[in-house]
């Protein structure tokens, strides 16, 4: 889109700085620690999920092939 082409580094920073008048400096640090740690968070569960996947393949019995055929 040409659009988004044009933003450079002075427009960017006339949103950054409406954005710190809309929600002052220190709302803005608050959001920042939220958000890192929902990412924290997210990659931490990511990687619980990934552990619990690779234990279930462990455990499963393997499949012959009477069982397959049902």
């Amino acid at each position: 889109m040409l659009i988004f082409q044009s933003f450079g580094a002075p427009e960017l920073l006339i949103v950054l700085a409406i954005v710190v008048v809309l929600f002052g400096a220190s709302r803005i640090g608050d959001i920042g620690k939220g958000l890192g740690r929902g990412i924290r968070e997210f990659r931490r569960e990511i990687k619980d999920g990934q552990a619990e996947d690779h234990t279930d393949e462990d455990v499963r019995e393997p499949v012959t092939k009477d069982e397959t055929k049902r």
